[in-house]
């Protein structure tokens, strides 16, 4: 068990990783001027690269967290968990979220600021912090 769950925290966190990164790209693009297609074409290809790797990153993740889960009982029946699951399922919609971000901006269809990106930056913080919050205090 111990080997499951080491690899799925590894797993988590460098899926964090991307989920921290991505939408700092998000900011540098938005603040891109409408001439420099050059530095949008880099920093279109630098957020597509990501968006797959923090995607594959997210599936062991996720399939590890699954295991813990039931293979192994961990937090089962219990209030902490539940509260756990839903903030897995933000950080899916968090990730998905980001997907579609990607694509308004490949089709030239963003519409918002790079002070709205900085914001948006900080969601994926808040979601880390209370993941670890449940997972290690357990309040319920």
């Amino acid at each position: 068990m111990l080997w499951v769950k080491a690899f799925h925290i590894v797993f988590v966190a460098s899926w964090f990783a991307g989920l921290f990164y991505l939408p700092r790209i998000f900011v540098n693009l938005a603040q891109v001027s409408p001439q420099s297609i050059a530095e949008r074409d880099r920093l279109l290809l630098m957020a597509r690269k990501l968006f797959r790797f923090m995607t594959l990153l997210a599936i062991p993740a996720l399939a590890l967290g699954v295991w813990l889960w039931l293979g192994y009982g961990i937090g089962r029946g219990q209030g902490w968990m539940h509260a756990k699951l839903c903030v897995v399922f933000l950080a899916l919609g968090y990730h998905h979220g980001c997907g579609v971000i990607l694509r308004k901006f490949e089709r030239g269809l963003n519409t918002r600021s790079h002070v709205w990106y900085r914001w948006f930056n900080e969601v994926s913080v808040l979601i880390m912090v209370v993941a670890v919050i449940l997972v290690v205090v357990k309040p319920f």
